[in-house]
């Protein structure tokens, strides 16, 4: 057996070739068990890929993650504290319209990433 270590790009790249071969989301899948074992690409990935690839999007390089929208922008938390960094957290929350655990949170500096 050979050692290639399959990394999502090359999964993704064969998935457009069985794509052609007109087999679909399911027929991919069990291709790719039988060929690298259960846990190379979900079931679910596989149909994803599928549905881009419907609507003529063959880019299989990875998406960035989106990130949720923001209750409310760091700036405005920002220019209330300029104002005056005695307020409490209930105070803030009243003049930002938010809840006090979102507050909390963006108060609370972040540990830095080992």
């Amino acid at each position: 057996m050979y050692n290639f270590v399959h990394t999502n790009y090359d999964v993704r790249t064969s998935l457009i070739f069985s794509y052609q071969l007109k087999k679909n989301a399911s027929q991919a899948h069990q291709m790719f068990v039988e060929a690298y074992g259960g846990h190379v690409l979900s079931r679910t990935q596989c149909f994803r890929c599928y549905e881009k690839f419907q609507s003529v999007d063959l880019d299989v390089r990875n998406e960035e993650r989106r990130q949720p929208p923001k209750k409310f922008q760091d700036a405005k938390l920002q220019a209330l504290l300029n104002d005056n960094d005695s307020q409490m957290q209930k105070q803030l929350t009243k003049q930002l319209g938010v809840d006090r655990q979102t507050v909390k949170k963006r108060l609370k500096p972040k540990a830095p990433k080992i």
